[in-house]
């Protein structure tokens, strides 16, 4: 091998380009000559062998190429083929990138008896017996005689804080923007403990949308505890007029009347 790529002079590496009809009959005896297209290029795979394309009539794989890998032993030995292949082209369909189930699953998607587990190495969640440099994780590590074996994380309350406050109970969202106030100064506003409760809480008015749901304290609605309507008639009612065009005259006591 090291003598073929140290004296070819070029003669191998075109026989292996002229080889185009020995490949084209071995994609024909493979796939049949009506599901086998044009010639569209040759590729080197090294100094003794290289692969020719063709272009695929089969049904259902337009846009994908016959691949038919040929290669010679020297210059004066035969072409041989190695082995034929469907392959796709750079316009072929071809199926998405395969995605672990567990990677796929969104919020939401979890029904009624289903069951995902969490990986052992969650970055999410951190033992409830380990010493820590985050307060908030040695304050709830207390909570282990209740049964949780594992608590929330720095990074997975970080993590949770993002989202939720990117979420739609956010101060970003429309309802957040034209709402009169915020849910900081809500009578209704339930505020959460820990290292989350400077900037999250629960509310808890069932007029709002966001009842029972986590919101930021700069989020806001329309039923804000201390929201105050200026209640009207809707019937307008004109002022109090004054008609002096026409005067009733009495006598005063005393007076006689004038004569006429």
């Amino acid at each position: 091998m090291t003598l073929l790529l140290t004296l070819d002079d070029g003669a191998i590496r075109q026989k292996l380009v002229d080889a185009v009809e020995l490949a084209r009959e071995a994609a024909v005896l493979d796939a049949g000559a009506e599901h086998v297209g044009e010639h569209v290029a040759v590729e080197h795979e090294d100094a003794v062998s290289a692969t020719h394309l063709f272009d695929s009539k089969l049904a259902g794989y337009r846009g994908w190429h016959w691949s038919v890998t040929v290669a010679t032993a020297g210059v004066d030995e035969p072409v041989t083929v190695s082995e034929v292949v469907l392959r796709p082209g750079p316009d072929a369909l071809v199926a998405p990138r395969w995605v672990p189930w567990e990677h796929r699953v969104r919020p939401g998607d979890l029904g009624v008896g289903d069951i995902f587990p969490t990986d052992a190495d969650d970055l999410r969640l951190a033992p409830a017996y380990l010493d820590s440099d985050d307060p908030e994780v040695e304050e709830t590590a207390h909570e282990l005689g209740l049964g949780r074996v594992r608590v929330l994380s720095r990074y997975g309350r970080e993590e949770a804080a993002t989202r939720w406050h990117r979420s739609e109970f956010g101060p970003r969202s429309d309802m957040a923007r034209s709402a009169p106030d915020v849910c900081g100064t809500c009578g209704f506003y339930l505020q959460l403990g820990g290292s989350l409760r400077a900037a999250f809480g629960v509310c808890g008015n069932e007029i709002s949308p966001a009842d029972g749901h986590v919101v930021h304290t700069e989020y806001g609605c329309g039923a804000h505890s201390e929201v105050e309507v200026e209640v009207t008639s809707s019937v307008p009612v004109a002022e109090l007029v004054y008609d002096d065009s026409l005067l009733d005259m009495e006598p005063a006591a005393g007076e006689q009347p004038a004569e006429s």
